[in-house]
């Protein structure tokens, strides 16, 4: 097999300076029609950080559908670290596990910091004993190259299934029902799939993957393309949700779920990090109380943690942050915690 050249986002960049992210690779599904992956309780694992977005997404569909003791996780360390630190030649910085034993450690230029070696949650490897994200991409014999959260994982086979996050997302809510303590939750109903698509068809460009447009930018024509497009879009999401409650219709959906990752990162990292400063979630009153309702939801609110969040984007890329400095901010969950009328606007 030819050697894999090790990457991450920022290594995809186009000739005009944009980011130009790539689909994920793994896309196997799991589903009683499947010969290989059916439905099990205990046989899969999530391997997330609580600091992505697109894993996020993946949490909080499990909360919501009370999956925890059917689909057991592993969260990463937030922030990147050499995966092969014993190989002066690979050069590669990306996901490791926590290791509560191990010691502090600095950026990987050797600045910031210093940073604990787990963060709550951070955990060995359980399944593997890995050190990094990418030994498990390895043992699965991966050619692309590219070690991305979420991975949806079999323990049964020790391999990966999926890590698509949409699509993982859809698994959990349909596949897995007679496992959940919340069954009836459809994050896809059929009723909904044309809308939902719909809204996913914009928002993911220009708000998802546009604040990264915005903030991995290699050109002001790249960047001012980026921010348009992302400005113009919150305008969009602040209109929608003046008028109905959630962003898809009037139920919530996996849309919704979406939508939230980014907004909750978008004041305390995005617009800072990412230089997405013409709007923010705090002076949007229709966004910011519409995140609350989500933030209170049950389950939810137990898949967040700012300060892992902050700690990967803020110390995870020395070429954009040399010394690491994390921003303070402002207790932007708290704020999330307080009351919205979301229900009363719209019984």
């Amino acid at each position: 097999m030819p050697a894999v050249t090790a990457r991450t986002a920022l290594d995809e960049m186009g000739q005009d300076g944009a980011f130009k992210r790539k689909e994920s690779v793994w896309r196997d599904v799991i589903s009683k029609e499947s010969s290989k992956f059916q439905p099990e309780s205990g046989r899969y694992h999530l391997v997330v950080a609580m600091a992505c977005p697109w894993a996020h997404r993946t949490l909080i569909t499990r909360a919501l559908k009370g999956l925890e003791d059917a689909i057991s996780v592993s969260i990463v360390h937030p922030v990147w670290r050499k995966t092969k630190p014993d190989d002066d030649e690979d050069k590669h910085c990306g996901w490791v596990f926590g290791d509560p034993d191990g010691q502090p450690f600095a950026n990987t230029k050797g600045l910031g910091g210093p940073f604990p070696p787990a963060y709550a949650g951070n955990e060995p490897d359980p399944i593997n004993n890995s050190f990094a994200v990418r030994d498990l991409y390895e043992l699965a014999k991966d050619t692309n190259g590219k070690y991305t959260v979420p991975i949806l994982w079999d323990k049964k086979l020790n391999t990966i299934v999926n890590n698509e996050s949409s699509e993982i997302i859809r698994m959990l809510s349909s596949e897995f029902n007679e496992f959940a303590k919340n069954p009836d939750l459809d994050v896809y109903p059929e009723n909904m799939k044309e809308s939902i698509d719909s809204v996913n068809e914009w928002i993911y460009p220009t708000i998802n993957n546009g604040v990264y447009r915005c903030g991995f930018a290699k050109s002001q024509e790249a960047y001012t393309q980026s921010i348009t497009e992302l400005t113009e879009s919150f305008d969009r999401v602040e209109s929608i949700l003046s008028k109905q409650r959630f962003i898809a219709g009037d139920t919530f959906t996996e849309a919704d779920i979406r939508l939230f990752v980014t907004l909750l990162r978008f004041d305390e990292v995005y617009i800072v990090y990412f230089k997405t400063n013409t709007r923010s979630v705090l002076t949007s009153p229709n966004i910011l109380n519409y995140c609350r309702e989500i933030y209170q939801m049950g389950g939810v609110a137990g898949t967040v943690d700012m300060e892992q969040i902050k700690a990967h984007y803020f110390a995870s890329h020395p070429d954009l942050n040399m010394y690491s400095i994390i921003p303070l901010g402002r207790d932007f969950a708290g704020l999330l915690s307080e009351p919205h009328n979301r229900g009363e606007l719209f019984p």
